[in-house]
């Protein structure tokens, strides 16, 4: 695949639920692409389809019709085993719950990923987990259990478990919903970092505007459907003001 085609290249994706006797289109047609190092935000109300649109890319849905291309390799006609192989090699994944083991160490739970990699020692899985705390601030924290640490640092070991496979995209969903308005500024300055000295691509949900705006890209979904994708943080906001004040007024 050329070095300057797009990571990620949706052409006209799509995922409808089916629900019996009713259909349920969580994400109507979609094409776009987004480049490597890409910091891309999605933002939307509850139910226009953010959170299947970052499950498309995230492999965890198969859509149910287009095409979609990551790194050259076509998902839409994998398998369930091939996805998750996909999303141990290329995908790290961030959650608003932070989804940690109690009870187990900040650098176990950082270890855990490279568990399904056969080819991976103790030592060398103990070498980056410890590489990849110490990048994210927790250096002195290896030994602490999830009971010991704060929101904003196990949301810290949380980043550093989805970096330890290094995947090619960070992808976070509410990654701030938990945390304090202090400790969010530290965790979303974590993540511009991670994008510009790295040239890590990352992909976020997020409803919260200060979160968006540290996103060089948003995308704004309604009813299923992108309705806005730009680089222009005010023109988004004006996009997603816009809805509501059509819903408030319906």
């Amino acid at each position: 695949m050329p070095d300057d085609a797009p990571l990620i290249q949706l052409h006209e994706v799509a995922r409808t639920y089916d629900l019996g006797e009713v259909q349920v289109n969580a994400l109507r047609p979609t094409t776009l692409d987004i480049q490597r190092g890409e910091f891309v935000a999605l933002i939307g109300p509850s139910g226009s389809g953010k959170s299947t649109l970052m499950n498309t890319l995230g492999c965890l849905d198969r859509p149910t019709g287009g095409s979609y291309l990551l790194d050259g390799q076509e998902i839409v006609d994998m398998s369930r085993d091939q996805r998750a192989r996909i999303r141990n090699q290329q995908i790290g994944f961030v959650f608003q719950s932070f989804n940690l083991l109690n009870r187990t160490s900040a650098l176990e739970n950082v270890e855990v990923p490279l568990l399904y990699a056969r080819s991976v020692s103790a030592s060398e899985r103990r070498r980056r987990a410890e590489e990849e705390l110490i990048r994210v601030g927790l250096g002195d924290r290896l030994d602490h259990t999830t009971s010991q640490l704060s929101g904003g640092q196990q949301q810290r070991v949380a980043i550093a478990r989805a970096l330890v496979n290094r995947p090619s995209i960070l992808m976070a969903d509410e990654p701030t919903g938990n945390l304090d308005s202090r400790t969010s500024r530290e965790v979303i300055g974590l993540f511009k970092s991670l994008n510009e000295e790295q040239n890590l691509t990352i992909i976020l949900v997020t409803h919260d505007p200060d979160v968006a705006r540290n996103a060089r890209r948003n995308i704004v979904l309604r009813d299923g459907s992108v309705i806005c994708d730009t680089a222009d943080f005010a023109e988004a906001m004006q996009s997603l003001h816009s809805y509501q004040l059509d819903e408030a007024e319906s």
